[in-house]
């Protein structure tokens, strides 16, 4: 019997499939977005899915993996940029997503699996009867695809960011709960800044089970735009209004999209986002739209929506959140295939913002072939805006000249373009996580080939 046959009887009857057209499917996420993410990963497969129902299934296909040494890698949604959940060298696709239940909601936290889908965990916690019901803190453009133990082990930011930071900050993810990769698997769970060990690890180094959020009272959020004559008066509003929350306005997304991107969204817009206007979507607090519509004014906009979502949905159209972050990178894709996108963070100076001038000199440029748009935030206690510009995809060269070109402006860059932690945006080997990764994964099969800080003289023989 080979290794994988071994594998497989003992993990039985554990739900497996060998299936290729469903192994060529669970092997992808949307590194499709890169141009050069797709030449590097598009062949790459898994050798069998595994679909566990219980923690209990877990520890098994776990402790099985590590006896034969297969390699293994941790999939929930798939919504991911930067192919967290292909197999870089083949193996056990894990798909958490019947591991989806919610544990315990209490005032200000809920306990969940890790596949439970985001947009599921937001309904039981709004419906809940505690406080009138509760709301998550942040979510992906993709919430209504994705999954919370992927957004954790994969994510930064999102909607909500504005208003309750990145997912880093102190606070926001309270608990995560993890399974090791050893011949007899250990469930660790992690509080505190221990947490950091594995967020944002990209499923290296443990399985994620479980996790604890933090919560807060429920808001029934108004979608709006707000046009714009220029693209910089949008930017003007965007800084004033992200500094204002928490006093004067109350948002949960704050997301500037220039003109030449109005095409790419859906039409039934029309009006509302036309190509000769540019646009800010938001997500505003009902009780402070008398203060947003003035902001508003102050800065010459003019409002073209403020409906809510079951509102928006009703009339066809996308919610805010789904005009925001990588889901207009996904618009222009649907669209125009030529197109791809950078990560970048602009200097924020209290008081002021970002340098407004840079983007309209930016703009001139780089003419048509960067189209800006940028989603405001909170992390680490400061204001920030991170730039998530559509490019014109030429080549790799091209590609990284303009990243070059970002980084000599000032800005941050974070290479959405590569494989591995380190080159992304983390820029640096994180030694607690490779620490963590020591005893979580002690032999180094969770998809190897993600990380450059995992060296193979520490693996256990």
């Amino acid at each position: 019997m080979t290794a994988l046959q071994k594998f497989l009887s003992d993990i039985a009857p554990i739900e497996t499939s060998q299936d290729a057209a469903k192994l060529a499917a669970k092997s992808r996420d949307y590194f499709w977005y890169s141009p050069v993410l797709s030449e590097l990963l598009r062949d790459k497969v898994g050798d069998v899915i595994v679909v566990p129902r219980t923690q209990d299934e877990v520890l098994r296909v776990a402790a099985a993996c590590a006896k034969h040494r297969i390699n293994i890698t941790v999939r929930g949604g798939g919504t991911g940029n930067y192919g967290q959940c292909v197999p870089m060298a083949g193996g056990i696709i894990l798909d958490i997503t019947q591991l989806n239940s919610v544990l315990n909601i209490s005032p200000g936290s809920v306990t969940c699996e890790a596949g439970i889908l985001i947009a599921d965990l937001e309904q039981a916690v709004r419906s809940s009867p505690i406080e009138g019901g509760q709301e998550i803190l942040m979510f992906p453009s993709t919430r209504d695809i994705a999954t919370i133990g992927g957004f954790i082990a994969g994510g930064y930011a999102g909607a909500g960011s504005v208003r309750n930071g990145i997912l880093k900050d102190a606070g926001n993810v309270t608990m995560i709960r993890v399974v090791t990769l050893e011949e007899t698997p250990q469930v660790i769970e992690l509080h505190g800044s221990d947490i950091q060990k594995v967020h944002h690890a990209y499923g290296t180094n443990g399985i994620i089970t479980a996790l604890t959020l933090h919560l807060k009272p429920a808001v029934n959020w108004v979608h709006h735009i707000g046009l714009f004559d220029s693209y910089s008066a949008a930017l003007r509003f965007g800084c004033e209004a992200t500094e204002a929350i928490g006093t004067e306005v109350d948002a949960f997304l704050i997301t500037a999209v220039e003109r030449r991107i109005a095409p790419y969204y859906t039409s039934s817009f029309g009006d509302r986002f036309p190509d000769n206007k540019d646009a800010v979507f938001s997500m505003v607090n009902p009780a402070h739209l008398t203060a947003w519509r003035a902001l508003l004014t102050k800065h010459g906009g003019t409002e073209s929506m403020a409906l809510d979502e079951l509102e928006v949905k009703a009339q066809g159209m996308h919610p805010a959140f789904e005009c925001a972050y990588n889901h207009t990178t996904l618009m222009a894709l649907r669209a125009d295939k030529s197109w791809t996108n950078l990560q970048t963070v602009a200097p924020w100076v209290s008081g002021v913002g970002i340098d407004i001038a840079l983007v309209e000199k930016q703009m001139q440029r780089w003419g048509d072939e960067v189209l800006q748009h940028h989603e405001f935030g909170r992390q680490y206690g400061g204001c920030v805006a991170f730039g998530l510009p559509l490019v014109s995809y030429l080549d790799k060269e091209r590609l990284y000249e303009i990243m070059a070109e970002f980084e000599a402006d000032g800005c941050l860059v974070f290479d959405n373009h590569v494989i591995t932690i380190e080159d992304g945006g983390m820029k640096t080997i994180d030694t607690a996580q490779i620490d963590f990764k020591k005893i979580a994964d002690p032999h180094g099969l969770m998809n190897p080939g993600k990380t450059r800080g995992w060296l193979p003289e520490y693996a256990r023989p």
